[in-house]
């Protein structure tokens, strides 16, 4: 079993807080952190048994309420000299020197929040459906989801902390709750043969579904992660095939509350080489190499990929770079009729 604990990225979501002068506020509000849970990890523990499955449930999502609940105590009693710009010049608040900053992490000012990821592993392996059959494992996904919502509105009330779901990013997480899955409960198929798991609500990386069945799907699971959730469309090149482009951003403005699009900008430094940078795999390794030279030295290319929310230079942990190369392009560089 892995809990993982982390900061927060670009796809937070504050929820509504209501000020002392009665109005909405959300600049200056903050997060407390996040506890991810593994969703994946209770379904195989479970043996695909229902009640079994919510029984553990319960026991793992405690266990994560200990632990954001150590982090909220960790915070409790610090004094805003620890950080001025944050929590004296405005950033979070104004606060006097030496004054404690407990009643920002109270009344819903912050938030605090319980992640989650794997639901498309836990919906397959529960009910033998994907969560997007819009069936039995839609609806087992979305009951999932609800109760993690419950849990963090019981939370709530109980101790007057802003406890939100969020879906965790998990990026170099993904990775080490693959290995830790495998070393559990060993391969199974369309479960723990990847090394990686699927983030958060998402359809997984390879299956293949048009940009707007995608997108309308995802926008059920993103209504219930109030803490923050970001949904993705993959595109070959964003400079052609301008019309569908266009089309799913307006599509995402009507549909979905927070969505972005995934595109490939790779350059070759030894031969020029300006397409896209391929991953090969090599006896199990998988390597970045040009399709037009063979270079495979990263200190001479460029890659980049969007992860975590950013578009970014980088190169990732094997289970990342397994999950970037099964992508699925939802909108291909080919000019076509909407």
């Amino acid at each position: 079993m892995c809990i993982v604990i982390y900061s927060l990225t670009c796809r937070s979501f504050l929820t509504p807080y209501v000020n002392t002068n009665g109005t909405a506020q959300y600049y200056g509000r903050f997060n407390q952190g996040v506890v991810t849970i593994n969703l994946v990890d209770i379904a195989l523990s479970s043996g695909g048994d229902v009640n079994t499955f919510w029984t553990i449930f319960d026991e793992r999502t405690e266990l994560c309420h200990k632990a954001l609940r150590l982090r909220h105590k960790r915070l409790e009693g610090t004094v805003s000299d620890v950080a001025p710009i944050l929590y004296q010049d405005g950033a979070f608040a104004r606060l006097k020197k030496g004054e404690k900053i407990d009643d920002l992490l109270h009344n819903g000012y912050s938030t605090i929040s319980l992640g989650y990821a794997g639901l498309y592993e836990c919906v397959k392996y529960m009910t033998g459906k994907s969560h997007t059959d819009n069936d039995k494992g839609t609806a087992f996904g979305l009951e999932v989801m609800q109760k993690l919502n419950d849990k963090c509105t019981e939370w709530k009330i109980a101790e007057n902390i802003d406890y939100s779901l969020y879906g965790s990013p998990i990026e170099s997480t993904t990775y080490k709750f693959a290995k830790c899955l495998k070393k559990r409960f060993g391969i199974i198929d369309e479960i723990t043969d990847r090394d990686y798991i699927t983030n958060s609500y998402h359809v997984p990386v390879f299956e293949k579904i048009d940009p707007f069945t995608k997108l309308d799907l995802e926008s059920q699971f993103q209504k219930l992660s109030p803490g923050g959730a970001i949904s993705y469309v993959e595109c070959a090149d964003l400079t052609k095939n301008t019309k569908v482009v266009l089309e799913v951003v307006k599509f995402i403005y009507d549909h979905i509350m927070y969505a972005e699009l995934n595109t490939k900008s790779d350059y070759c430094q030894q031969c020029g080489y300006d397409g896209e940078i391929k991953i090969i795999d090599e006896n199990g390794e998988l390597i970045w190499e040009c399709p037009n030279c063979g270079n495979r030295n990263k200190d001479t290319m460029n890659v980049t990929r969007r992860t975590c929310g950013y578009i970014g230079t980088n190169f990732w942990n094997q289970g990342r770079t397994e999950e970037i190369k099964e992508r699925y392009v939802h909108v291909d560089d080919h000019e076509s009729e909407v």
